[in-house]
């Protein structure tokens, strides 16, 4: 099986560029403004990076910085939060949040898992 990957809608970089164009002028006033372009940076960054990968190994999620895979057999379940967020539970009772995820994804997480998740 290859690796399906979730990310964020590309569409969600629309206003990354609209930021960087309305922080353009500032950057040019002052010579340390151009720091303010970071901020939009990172943004851009963090939609482009942050999500989750589903493949045979198990469930790797990834944030700006780092990434974490936990193995199907190091898996308890799913559990949905308060705001309908996902989290997975491991055999150790540890929690980690699927950062793009909702509870109306869950169908077709547990359709990548191959079974290893129950549909709901």
């Amino acid at each position: 099986m290859a690796v399906a990957r979730m990310r964020m809608s590309r569409i969600s970089l629309v206003p990354v560029l609209f930021l960087t164009i309305c922080v353009l002028p500032v950057t040019v006033a002052s010579p340390w403004a151009f720091l303010l372009l970071l901020v939009p940076l990172a943004l851009a960054v963090w939609v482009l990076r942050v999500g989750v990968d589903v493949g045979d190994g198990g469930i790797t999620v990834r944030s700006p910085v780092a990434h974490r895979t936990i193995a199907w057999d190091d898996l308890a379940g799913v559990r949905v939060g308060e705001r309908a967020d996902l989290w997975l539970v491991t055999t150790a009772g540890t929690q980690v949040q699927l950062p793009v995820l909702r509870a109306r994804d869950l169908p077709r997480l547990a359709a990548l898992s191959g079974g290893r998740i129950p549909a709901p």
